[in-house]
């Protein structure tokens, strides 16, 4: 259900633009994140961090687009959510001395040293940097219909081979849950 949260705006965009145009496309991204913050605040009872700060972006940067109708807004979207992670991950690690991406993580149960989660939070500052400076070269230097292609498509192949690539690698730190311990049925005998 989370991958459909989170992927569905992008998704949606994409049929609305094919259907009918950048602004029609903007309008039900910002509606369709909306929808989607209010069923994991409602539903699941649990709205991240990162869901707040896509919603808050889409709704500056597609807002923008539609009060100015003007589309560079809403093509730089991307570059300016990657750029926001890249400096949260950065402002983490040099000013908190925290790894924020080992929280993520260890949700699933991965336990890694801390200096593999060095390398990790680098990596990932590293990737959103280049994810942002490709969406920017992308929106300047090529059409509206290659950009919204490279946005949906082979932006999200690209973080998802990334993605893979880090579970991959931290695979070998998985952590089983430790099983619930059945309760002597004979001490209760013994009274």
């Amino acid at each position: 259900m989370q991958f459909v949260l989170e992927y569905a705006p992008i998704i949606l965009f994409f049929v609305a633009y094919k259907l009918k145009d950048i602004y029609f496309a903007t309008g039900i991204a910002i509606g369709a994140s909306i929808a989607a913050i209010g069923y994991a605040y409602f539903v699941q009872k649990k709205v991240s961090a990162m869901q707040w700060l896509s919603l808050a972006i889409i709704i500056v940067f597609g807002g923008a687009t539609l009060f100015l109708h003007d589309e560079t807004f809403i093509k730089w979207k991307p570059s300016a959510l990657y750029a926001t992670l890249a400096l949260t991950l950065l402002s983490g690690k040099l000013f908190f001395r925290r790894d924020w991406i080992a929280v993520l993580f260890k949700q699933a149960n991965i336990i890694a040293p801390a200096g593999v989660w060095t390398l990790i939070t680098w990596s990932w500052i590293v990737f959103f940097t280049g994810m942002a400076a490709l969406n920017g070269y992308v929106a300047t230097y090529f059409s509206l219909d290659a950009w919204v292609n490279f946005k949906v498509w082979w932006a999200m192949g690209i973080f998802f081979a990334f993605t893979i690539a880090n579970v991959l690698y931290l695979s070998r730190y998985i952590q089983e849950p430790d099983p619930v311990q059945p309760k002597d049925a004979s001490a209760g005998d013994r009274v």
